[in-house]
């Protein structure tokens, strides 16, 4: 614990998990009611500029990540099977812990998509499961990469997601800059299907430890933890791709034809069950909740 500790103290938020929790309590109880009760008599902030500006900024901020990750380990040294931590002070092995703290961090900057939903009124995005989800993960994190070495096959299923997330700010990004660049995101409808292939893979990479003869992996509950974590959402994220897709319930409505079902009351879009939301008939996800881009602003 001592040599693992010492390799991440001196970050900033890893210092022990009291002020990461009061950071965390901060954000749900700013989204669930100092939020909402600060908006109630204003008018929803324009914030084009400044989604742009962070969609992006995550867009790079990820694609760092990743390479990261692979320099670290995974594009030069790991065979994708069964890696196992490299708990020594070389150069390598700090590089990995470095990767590992900043897709750590990183769920910190993404507290923003929720207080861009508040601050907008779009309060019906800020779902039970996409406040969970936010707060969740940095605070099991946390733990992840202060009780135990950084690395090692643990550590893929944090650079495939950050593989997603630069295509998800993308399309956030560029949904944000205005109806002028709707013509490239003719790709949207695969939005879904990246995240489905991104639990799919986590899930059969992490798979491996239980088929092997012999897989020294240190942490093996975190290897259990994961494939929980991928199964879950996997099936979480079918059960949108059937409602959206095969039941037809993601398809918009015309001007003409306004009904009262899939998600639409008067033209209106409402709020559904499993914490998705329909906004003009499109509905956008990264890591199973609804996020701050929109293709057309109601």
């Amino acid at each position: 614990f001592i040599i693992t500790y010492a390799r991440v103290r001196d970050y900033p938020l890893m210092q022990g998990p009291v002020q990461m929790t009061l950071i965390l309590l901060g954000y749900v109880f700013f989204v669930l009611y100092a939020g909402p009760r600060f908006m109630a008599n204003r008018k929803p902030y324009n914030l084009q500029i400044a989604m742009v500006i962070y969609n992006f900024f995550m867009v790079f901020f990820n694609a760092y990540i990743v390479y990261e990750f692979l320099m670290s380990g995974w594009g030069t040294t790991y065979t994708w099977r069964c890696d196992l931590i490299d708990p020594t002070s070389s150069p390598q092995a700090l590089r990995m812990v470095r990767a590992a703290y900043m897709f750590y961090f990183s769920k910190y900057i993404e507290l923003l998509d929720t207080v861009f939903f508040v601050l907008r009124k779009k309060h019906s995005q800020v779902t039970f499961l996409h406040v969970f989800h936010h707060s969740f993960m940095p605070w099991s994190w946390w733990w992840g990469i202060t009780l135990t070495p950084a690395g090692g096959m643990g550590c893929f299923h944090a650079m495939v997601n950050a593989v997603v997330h630069v295509i998800m700010y993308t399309y956030y990004g560029l949904s944000a800059a205005g109806p002028r660049f709707q013509k490239y995101l003719w790709w949207k409808k695969y939005m879904t299907a990246i995240q489905l292939t991104q639990f799919i893979v986590v899930s059969i990479h992490i798979s491996q430890y239980y088929f092997m003869e012999k897989c020294d992996y240190q942490v093996p509950i975190f290897i259990h933890l994961i494939w929980i974590y991928g199964m879950f959402f996997f099936v979480l994220f079918s059960n949108f791709w059937i409602q959206a897709y095969v039941r037809g319930k993601r398809l918009p409505a015309s001007k003409e034809q306004k009904p009262k079902q899939n998600g639409f009351t008067n033209g209106e879009a409402v709020a559904v069950a499993n914490g998705k939301h329909l906004d003009n008939g499109a509905v956008h996800y990264s890591n199973g909740f609804a996020h701050n881009g929109k293709v057309k602003e109601v």
